[in-house]
């Protein structure tokens, strides 16, 4: 990398003002905090966010190949 001693640097003192704070990914108790519901209720959530989303990508792709197609 050419900016390999700037990035070592940068992340040693990242990790000195961090301290010891728990990180999220390294947190063992994670599963603990949890509720009973809560993973089926961030998959509907996510879905309700990303299917609309890939609809509405979807349909103006195909908006646009039809006005190529049709013309």
């Amino acid at each position: 990398m050419i900016f390999q001693r700037k990035y070592e640097r940068a992340r040693r003192l990242q990790q000195e003002r961090m301290g010891e704070a728990p990180r999220a990914l390294e947190d063992e108790n994670l599963a603990d905090k949890l509720e009973k519901k809560d993973t089926l209720a961030l998959i509907l959530s996510a879905l309700i966010v990303i299917i609309p989303a890939a609809l509405l990508f979807l349909g103006i792709a195909v908006g646009i190949g039809y006005l190529f197609v049709a013309r």
